[in-house]
């Protein structure tokens, strides 16, 4: 088995540290249908619903052996891996035991191609997205996921299409904005070529994209820090358009650990500016062990960048006065 924990570790604590972008997000279905008396509805209903709580409680031991890691007394990879699986084997039999009963029941194969995707099993989630559009080509969530793959196996352009008509059939929907920014912004020279427009103006795209999702879901956490994450890779830096980001995020914090996250991210952007007193006073709000050695990293930076910038201040001399 993929090592399954490092990647959902990823996921829970990814969004704290500086810099990088998450991948891009799968959707299922949406909210689950009204009650109904359809057994095969009932049974796909069941189904999702057990699937969901299956992530969920394998996201609370992966963040549970998070916190006693951090302590020296978490369990092995090796042996969290077994339990997961063991976790997930009887979703996947019941997944292709519904298939096999109801192989045109398009929504059902949505759900058991996020699974695998969750799995690592990107060509089996692909064919059952490429049948479920088959099936049904007016379902939101099947052009997202195949984005999602086609933005990562390629080819780029068309993960555009697709995210484009996601956000056609569905314009509220926050996930596909977040998705399609995110692929935009990663994928500069597709984007510069597809769309006919500079790398400033496919930065401005990927931003606007990420505008819209936060307009629809303005209190989600990653998806605010991811959105602040992303000026990092925009040069010329854009250090206030930064700044005014990640106190965005601090605003929708959830607990500590959110906040001192975004404290490092700010250090790290006053360090480029060289405001260095003002980095050392976020680092100062920063307590949490999980960030000691981020902590130091910045705190050796500062020192170093703001010796050298006296010194080099030091060498050219104060600014020449013109003379009248």
């Amino acid at each position: 088995m993929i090592n399954l924990l490092i990647v959902l570790l990823g996921a829970v604590i990814g969004a704290n540290q500086p810099g990088g972008v998450t991948k891009p997000t799968r959707q299922t279905n949406g909210a689950l249908a009204a009650q109904t008396n359809d057994p095969v509805e009932k049974e796909y209903q069941k189904l999702v619903e057990d699937d969901d709580a299956a992530q969920a409680e394998v996201d609370t031991w992966i963040e549970e052996n998070n916190r006693f890691a951090a302590k020296g007394a978490g369990v092995p990879a090796a042996d969290l891996n077994q339990r997961i699986q063991q976790k997930f084997d009887p979703i996947r039999k019941r997944y292709e035991d519904f298939i096999q009963r109801h192989p045109n029941h398009a929504r059902v194969r949505v759900a058991y191609a996020s699974f695998l995707g969750d799995m690592h099993d990107e060509d089996g989630s692909q064919q059952q997205l490429e049948k479920a559009l088959e099936l049904d080509t007016n379902n939101p969530a099947v052009y997202n996921n195949l984005a999602n793959i086609y933005g990562h196996e390629g080819p780029v352009k068309k993960a555009f299409e697709y995210y484009a008509r996601a956000i056609e059939l569905s314009p509220l929907e926050p996930v596909y904005y977040h998705n399609f920014g995110t692929t935009v912004y990663l994928f500069r020279k597709d984007a510069r070529e597809f769309y006919g427009i500079t790398e400033q103006q496919v930065f401005d795209k990927a931003l606007e994209l990420y505008a819209k999702a936060i307009k629809l879901d303005p209190t989600n956490f990653p998806l605010a820090s991811d959105v602040a994450q992303t000026y990092y890779g925009i040069k010329p830096t854009r250090t206030e358009d930064a700044l005014i980001a990640w106190t965005n995020a601090l605003h929708i914090a959830h607990d500590d650990v959110e906040r001192e996250g975004v404290y490092l991210h700010f250090a790290r952007l006053k360090l480029h500016a060289e405001r260095f007193a003002e980095a050392r006073a976020h680092l100062s709000a920063v307590t949490n062990e999980m960030y000691a050695d981020l902590k130091k990293r910045l705190a050796r930076n500062i020192e170093e960048q703001e010796r050298q910038a006296k010194a080099a201040k030091e060498t050219n001399g104060p600014p020449a006065v013109e003379k009248k």
